[in-house]
């Protein structure tokens, strides 16, 4: 079910609202992802039309990869969003981090991706899709 959600950066100078939120996120385990957040990438997929920022001014950006690129506060560090840039089924939308909604609860996991790179310190329960990091290429038509 789509709702609407609002969230900020750790210090308040970046604030967003962001409507049709799904009420699902997806996991990243990725190496950057994981060097990024300081752990695994929890991140709900908005369009980024359905994205109103304020403190814009405040958000730095950094092309992290050929294919995408990763948005923070440039006052506090927070992780704001990943974005993938190359044309493609999700270069329409943003990866916003779970722990930046003012209100986290009420979202379902539905996907762990580079599961291949997770940690062997820890897993997620549940019944959901696992991708590698060879399937994630393959289903969003990047080339390794």
């Amino acid at each position: 079910m789509a709702q609407t959600k609002t969230g900020q950066c750790m210090c308040g100078a970046v604030r967003f609202t962001a409507t049709n939120v799904p009420d699902t996120f997806g996991v990243c385990h990725c190496d950057m992802c994981r060097r990024w957040t300081g752990s695994a990438l929890f991140g709900v997929s908005v369009a980024q039309s359905d994205l109103t920022w304020e403190g814009e001014a405040h958000i730095k950006t950094l092309q992290s990869s050929d294919w995408a690129e990763r948005a923070w506060c440039q006052r506090c560090g927070t992780s704001l969003y990943y974005h993938v840039t190359v044309d493609g089924p999700m270069s329409a939308k943003v990866e916003i981090p779970l722990g930046v909604f003012d209100d986290p609860n009420g979202f379902t996991l539905n996907r762990e991706i580079f599961i291949d790179q997770k940690p062997d310190s820890y897993d997620l329960a549940g019944d959901h899709e696992r991708l590698t990091k060879a399937e994630v290429m393959a289903k969003f038509g990047v080339q390794l």
